[in-house]
């Protein structure tokens, strides 16, 4: 099944809830509204057409006036794949529910993501940092990110590197 045909099975049943598919390019992607995805999501996953049993990646991403996450998906059954993007996530309030309860490889993805970009991932299981110390502040993959002079009495910058 090629990524029109899936998309056309996704927008006939959540209609207004996703966008219209990007086909151009490299990797068809379809947008879907923060509050359906994670139904969006669990549609792909148990529709016998569909199968989508495998969450490749989930990248949490800048785009200066708001953040994006984009969900990349493949079904190893009928051997698709196709991409999600949530592109209406608020800088200022960045929420988007969890779909670690549909693909268990999402939990250290959207960890990731809070982490270094600061989205919020709602009914996670453990949503804590992954890679940054637990008092780091900020995240570090924002375009605004100012990195410290110091954490905790360290320079940022070694003397020896000026």
């Amino acid at each position: 099944m090629d990524p029109k045909d899936i998309f056309d099975i996704v927008k006939g049943k959540f209609g207004d809830r996703v966008g219209e598919a990007d086909l151009e390019g490299k990797e068809p992607s379809l947008p879907v509204k923060a509050e359906a995805i994670q139904e969006v999501c669990q549609f792909l996953r148990d529709e016998e057409r569909l199968k989508f049993d495998y969450l490749n990646c989930l990248s949490g991403v800048d785009r200066k006036d708001h953040l994006a996450v984009a969900y990349h998906l493949e079904s190893l059954q009928h051997k698709h794949a196709v991409a999600l993007k949530v592109e209406d996530v608020d800088r200022e309030d960045p929420k988007v529910p969890s779909v670690s309860g549909i693909w268990g490889g999402a939990d250290w993805h959207e960890r990731e993501a809070y982490d270094l970009v600061g989205i919020v991932f709602e009914g996670h299981p453990n949503l804590v940092r992954i890679l940054c110390a637990e008092d780091w502040e900020g995240h570090p993959l924002r375009k605004d990110y100012q990195s410290p002079e110091t954490y905790h009495g360290v320079p940022n910058q070694p003397e020896y590197m000026d």
